[in-house]
């Protein structure tokens, strides 16, 4: 961490970023938890086109889809050198978009087309 004043402020007593789930329109990641198996992840759904997901490692290892994705058990760990081969798990795009359909999550700019295309959409 650098220590010293930048523009009267000094830069060790910044905000992380990084830990920080705030958005520069103020609407937070919210928890949700996949109807499935439920993994609980942070969500935000900006847009009907776009959503942040944050896995937490509790999440991974939780997650029906992503362990068969995996072929582990509950790990959240790979076989195979797939490592980063997962690309979704239905189950919980799903759930974020009923989520937001009856208003459990906050779409941040519901203008545009609507919900967008059914569950084949990838969240």
């Amino acid at each position: 961490m650098r220590t010293g004043h930048q523009n009267g402020t000094r830069i060790d007593d910044r905000i992380d970023n990084r830990l920080d789930t705030r958005r520069a329109d103020g609407v937070p990641m919210r928890p949700l938890a996949c109807e499935r198996c439920a993994a609980e992840v942070l969500v935000r759904k900006s847009s009907w086109q776009q959503t942040s997901v944050q896995w937490t490692a509790r999440a991974t290892a939780a997650c029906a889809e992503r362990d068969a994705a995996d072929g582990t058990s509950g790990t959240g760990g790979t076989t195979g050198g797939t490592e980063g081969a997962f690309e979704g798990c239905r189950s919980l795009r799903d759930t974020i978009r009923e989520a937001a359909l009856r208003g459990r999550i906050e779409v941040v700019d519901p203008a545009g087309p609507g919900p967008g295309p059914g569950p084949g959409h990838r969240a």
